[in-house]
């Protein structure tokens, strides 16, 4: 075995491309900062590393992460310091000058299902976030197998049915915000549902539903494709929903690429993975999809340069406004980036 450890640089180098169409101008919006001790923070540094490898990135969307919340005060509003935490580090990309990729809107979290409180807390997010805050990420991600996960979900189960949290997100729509969600393919069915019942809020759909392939869901990945299809058409006809395409390389979706003495190339990524980008472009169209590098969680899978070369491989017959709705013009528009 190598003493290369996966995610980490040297790992990473030891797959290079050449970077296809390095001058189309991306947003990449969903992305996460935090600070960690022993060498593990993701920062303004590491993301300007991983957006200025090749590709263009002119802007990004930061997605919450439960990164810096505030540590004393009302507990519902702790998480206004994961926002002054990124705030205050997309001031400092707005000065990064020509090549330097801009942090040009974050999506925070609030608890939805706080009732009378919650305006509360959107109105602290509004002022900490300096112009930026666009939107609200309360993950609805829930799976009884959570020992099994990397990444577990800590959403209570039947989140979605709720009617405060349903209330939560009418308060949303109230206020021009929009609603990121993460949870589980199982779950693509109660979010469907909730999309219906809550129409005028726009919701955009994280990481495909997160197809499971660990622990109990390892040896069924045709049986969860095939379900996952037609989750994924319902899903499409609710027209207040925008799709985001990646988030499947991480651990949890069983593809063992961190696994590995070797990451993958773009190559390996598209013969894996192309079947699902392709089935949701086709349900929600490009103006309704959005390419995401997920990172830095995808990071323990594949580099920055690799992930998007293979999107760019995966569309490469597309037209050209089909291109720029899938790496530029759909998150702009969605999240009112300008």
């Amino acid at each position: 075995m190598t003493n290369k450890t996966p995610g980490t640089p040297e790992w990473l180098a030891q797959v290079v491309e050449e970077i296809v169409e390095p001058e189309r101008p991306i947003v990449d919006p969903h992305h996460h900062l935090w600070e960690r001790p022993g060498g593990r923070s993701y920062l303004l540094k590491d993301l300007w590393a991983d957006t200025g490898s090749g590709h263009r990135i002119v802007k990004t969307v930061f997605i919450e992460c439960h990164a810096s919340y505030r540590t004393e005060g009302p507990e519902h509003l702790r998480p206004i310091g994961e926002t002054e935490f990124v705030a205050g580090i997309a001031a400092e990309s707005a000065k990064g000058g020509k090549g330097r990729a801009e942090i040009s809107a974050i999506v925070a979290h609030a608890d939805l299902t706080l009732g009378h409180q919650l305006e509360e807390v959107l109105q602290a997010h509004e002022e900490a976030g300096q112009g930026l805050f666009k939107g609200i990420r309360h993950a609805g991600a829930s799976d009884k197998n959570k020992e099994v996960f990397f990444i577990p979900g800590r959403a209570p189960e039947h989140l979605y049915q709720r009617e405060d949290f349903r209330q939560g997100l009418k308060v949303l729509a109230r206020r021009g915000l929009t609603y990121d969600t993460w949870h589980y393919h199982h779950q693509n069915p109660a979010f469907a549902e909730l999309a219906r019942a809550v129409p005028e809020t726009r919701m955009i759909l994280d990481h495909f539903g997160t197809p499971l392939g660990v622990g109990p869901y390892r040896d069924k990945r045709e049986e969860i494709f095939a379900q996952w299809k037609k989750d994924i058409a319902e899903i499409a006809k609710c027209e207040n929903v925008f799709a985001k395409l990646g988030g499947l390389a991480m651990p949890d979706n069983g593809f063992g690429w961190h696994t590995r003495e070797i990451p993958p190339s773009s190559a390996e990524f598209i013969e894996a993975q192309k079947r699902y980008y392709m089935h949701t472009i086709e349900c929600f169209g490009p103006k309704r999809c959005m390419f995401e590098s997920n990172f830095p969680v995808d990071k323990f899978s594949l580099s920055y340069p690799v992930v998007w070369n293979a999107f760019k491989k995966l569309v490469a017959d597309f037209s050209e406004d089909e291109k720029e709705a899938l790496f530029r013009g759909t998150a702009t528009q969605v999240y009112r980036l300008g």
